[in-house]
């Protein structure tokens, strides 16, 4: 049973941090970190919410792995 859901987090053009679950169709957005923690922990219970346990490989509390992507300028 899979214990962990996996979300990859990169800032678009618009400012706005957009985080994308890399095995489920599950994605977000908000204007800081701080709300896009919390905007991701919702839209994964919403995603869940109506999926019976023998529908789904993953575990009935799993947790949460996030990856950041921080760009960084080598050439200025």
């Amino acid at each position: 049973m899979k214990n962990i859901i996996q979300f990859s987090i990169e800032k678009g053009q618009d400012g706005y941090y957009i985080a994308t679950a890399n095995d489920f169709a599950i994605i977000t957005q908000a204007k800081n970190l701080e709300d896009l923690f919390v905007n991701i922990k919702e839209a994964t219970e919403l995603h869940f919410e109506e999926i019976l346990e023998e529908e789904t490989s993953l575990s009935r509390n799993p947790s949460i792995f996030i990856n950041y992507e921080m760009p960084i300028a080598l050439y200025a």
